[in-house]
């Protein structure tokens, strides 16, 4: 189950950016008092996919580079929606489209080492890795039910059930991350602080509204 240590910093990394993103989120909902949606956020949220795809590579477990793999584009969604890529290259965002394919590209190439090395490692027993795989599953629908939330919208909206499913993925995550003896993983979702306290706010925030919708009937 260990790696060597640069391997770890890399997951770290990832995981560092990813936790930057929420503090920075959360920083601001706090200012406003409601839940923030800012372009940073997004844009961190891909940098950090990126290293992660490499670290679930380097670690040879499938359920992080499943779980990169679910949020990936919409993350790509959120950036464009809010027009945040209208000052990038196009270079840029064609590489960005192209990482996943060239993951699964590396997958499609030597298909049955992929079967033996991420499905069938020793390292990780079936039911662990399934286990890992529900867990990334979970706390990555938060962002397909973000993305469904938003688009109906259309703009970029972080709403209550983005972060209940993101509690009950991080809480799984961390426990497979500790029974697989990765750190990045169990460590790295310090960040449920903060998405227990994006819960709160939203929740506080869905109140005031609820208020504010029964005086305007009343009135």
């Amino acid at each position: 189950m260990d790696s060597p240590f640069w391997v770890y910093l890399i997951g770290f990394a990832g995981m560092g950016i990813y936790g930057v993103r929420i503090l920075i989120q959360w920083y601001l909902s706090e200012k406003s008092h409601s839940v923030e949606s800012p372009g940073i956020y997004w844009i961190l949220s891909s940098i950090g996919a990126v290293i992660l795809y490499v670290y679930g590579w380097l670690r040879k477990d499938f359920s992080i580079i499943f779980g990169e793999s679910v949020g990936y584009y919409i993350y790509m969604w959120n950036i464009g929606v809010m027009g945040l890529y209208k000052k990038v290259p196009r270079i840029v965002i064609i590489v960005q489209a192209l990482f996943p394919v060239l993951i699964l590209a590396l997958i499609a190439k030597d298909f049955h080492s992929f079967v033996d090395t991420f499905l069938q490692n020793e390292d990780v027993p079936l039911g662990l890795l399934l286990f890992g795989v529900l867990g990334q599953f979970t706390y990555e629908m938060r962002t397909v039910y973000q993305l469904v939330y938003s688009y109906k919208r259309h703009r970029s909206i972080l709403p209550l059930g983005h972060w209940v499913l993101g509690v009950v993925g991080s809480v799984m995550i961390i426990a497979y991350g500790i029974v697989r003896h990765d750190w990045v993983l169990a460590i790295g979702q310090f960040s449920i602080v903060f998405t227990v306290r994006n819960l709160m706010i939203s929740i506080a925030e869905s109140r005031r509204e609820g208020r504010k919708d029964d005086v305007e009937e009343v009135g």
